[in-house]
């Protein structure tokens, strides 16, 4: 481990891995401004571009099962660079899709080639880190990892006001995003998993590595939770572009903004966990962070069932998004930390579920173009169902200060 990385050296270290964790969410969200431009553009209803976002989804949570054991069987830098190169040729894809197919097709490959940038930045921080060392970065990390979600939308309205912008011209930017994070890995990451560290690289031992991570009860505990609380979420990164602009009739920038808002409530949630942590176990965090979400969800449901004005629909989820940014963090912490040379294993479950239940949901959303209560409904049962989850199997006594 180098806990002793000085704080010049742990910056530099987390705005590398920020931008690679990046990927995932300005993938998700950078484009959710066009979906009313892409709907007509290329002829599809709703249901369709909200498909393109699942199809993202389960590109995104198939790409981390089959990334991380690779990285752990063949290291961190090689596998990125590879990934990285193939994303960019994957956007290029989307940019250039003539229709709502093979613009889906081309979300899948974006999705599949950007996992590793997800699953494999937070193993090197495993690598890295172990102990309260480990909450603080990838605390600091998160938070961070907070502006894409925030900066993403806001980024992809800023195109659409260009002149002679269209909806194409946003993936064309996530292409040039994708060169630069090449270059970077390329000149300033070092490879963190050394040969002797390494794992057999075989299907069977693939299998064998993720049987046991199912066995362990309190990983599983945490992995759903996360899964849950975070997957549910994505009803609304699909839901709110129509239930805005559709039902509130806000317009794309406005809407860019009240989406964007959001990223600062994940910084809030995750800003806590590392500033809190030694103080309060990241278990009890935990708790705290599924117990606000589910009750701001259960508040949003009650909102979008009474159809309550904007103000009463954005709190609610802003609140909810606080919740998360503390599971986002102390969830991630607790399952990992015992995980050792499996951490990119370990790493791809903690991120596939998440994106497999938000592939789920994300469609379900637009079941009911007119109405936020499916939305609502949705962000309710999965917090729910997170909460359950962690009270259910979590261990009863967690701690990483080992």
């Amino acid at each position: 481990m180098q806990n002793q990385q000085t704080k010049k050296q742990r910056l530099g270290l987390a705005l590398i891995l920020s931008m690679l964790g990046a990927l995932g969410p300005l993938n998700i969200d950078m484009y959710l401004p066009a979906f009313p431009e892409i709907a007509a553009d290329l002829n599809a209803r709703a249901s369709l571009v909200q498909m393109s976002l699942t199809a993202c989804l389960i590109g995104l949570a198939t790409g981390q099962l089959v990334v991380g054991p690779i990285s752990d069987a063949h290291g961190r830098r090689r596998p990125l660079l590879i990934s990285i190169s193939l994303f960019v040729l994957a956007t290029l894809i989307c940019a250039l899709s003539p229709s709502i197919e093979i613009l889906i097709a081309g979300r899948f490959l974006q999705g599949l080639t950007a996992s590793a940038g997800v699953v494999i930045s937070r193993a090197v921080v495993r690598d890295t880190f172990s102990g309260r060392e480990l909450t603080k970065f990838f605390s600091l990390l998160m938070v961070i990892n907070a502006v894409a979600p925030l900066a993403a939308p806001i980024a992809g309205g800023a195109v659409l006001w260009l002149p002679f912008s269209k909806w194409n011209t946003i993936f064309f930017s996530l292409s040039i995003v994708g060169l630069f994070i090449i270059i970077m890995i390329f000149f300033k990451l070092k490879e963190t998993l050394p040969d002797e560290n390494r794992v057999p690289s075989s299907l069977g031992h693939t299998f064998r590595t993720m049987g046991d991570l199912f066995k362990d009860r309190s990983f599983i505990g945490y992995a759903l939770t996360l899964g849950f609380v975070h997957g549910g979420s994505f009803a609304y990164v699909s839901g709110t572009p129509f239930v805005y602009q559709g039902i509130y009739g806000v317009s794309p920038q406005a809407f860019s903004i009240l989406f964007g808002i959001n990223g600062i409530a994940i910084i809030t949630g995750s800003f806590l966990v590392g500033r809190l942590a030694g103080i309060i176990e990241e278990k009890r965090l935990l708790q705290i962070g599924t117990l606000v979400s589910t009750s701001a969800a259960a508040f949003l449901f009650i909102m979008t069932m009474i159809k309550g004005p904007l103000p009463l629909i954005v709190i609610p989820i802003f609140i909810y998004m606080t919740g998360m940014g503390i599971v986002l963090t102390s969830s991630f912490t607790v399952a990992i930390a015992k995980q050792g040379h499996r951490a990119g294993s370990a790493s791809a479950l903690l991120g596939m579920l998440p994106l497999l239940i938000g592939s789920i949901v994300s469609p379900l959303a637009g079941i009911n173009e007119a109405s936020a209560v499916p939305m609502g409904i949705i962000l309710f049962t999965t917090s729910l169902l997170g909460t359950v989850s962690l009270f259910s199997l979590g261990e009863k006594n967690s701690s990483i200060s080992n």
